[in-house]
């Protein structure tokens, strides 16, 4: 697909550490120094302590699919090819991430199943991460198809 058909991420002040280390390949996240959390999605502040001293830290890029929703119908004339999973990766740094399950079928994802950030480069600005199975990570669950 021509990466100029698909609704691409503007970085803002706020996620620009964010994308600009995807474009490096490297998934960074937001952590708080005072308390240690990290969250997702970049913000100013801590969402636990409100502290505005933060830093960008490198995720292990490692989690686990927490929910999961497979998507059989093109929507509103979108070029993209379907079926494709669309997930919510809990990370091990304990942050929620919206992405895609790649490099495997969509029916064979799973609730639990491990998985791994990988990077596709989608222009010369703009690389989104994506998620792909640790091999051997198959865990029985639920996802909704659509």
């Amino acid at each position: 697909m021509n990466p100029a058909e698909r609704p691409l991420p503007v970085p803002t002040s706020d996620s620009r550490p964010f994308w600009e280390g995807c474009r490096r390949h490297e998934l960074l996240l937001p952590r708080c120094r005072p308390c240690g959390d990290y969250f997702f999605y970049p913000r100013l502040f801590c969402p636990r302590c409100l502290s505005k001293d933060l830093e960008w830290a490198k995720s292990t890029g490692r989690g686990k699919v927490y929910s999961f929703s497979v998507v059989h119908t093109r929507f509103f004339g979108q070029p993209w090819e379907v079926p494709y999973a669309v997930a919510i990766i809990q990370l091990d740094e304990g942050v929620r991430m919206l992405s895609n399950v790649v490099e495997c079928s969509p029916d064979d994802v799973t609730v639990g199943m491990s998985v791994e950030v990988v990077f596709e480069d989608v222009t010369q600005e703009v690389t989104l991460p994506k998620f792909r199975p640790v091999p051997g990570s198959r865990v029985q669950g639920q996802g909704s198809r659509v």
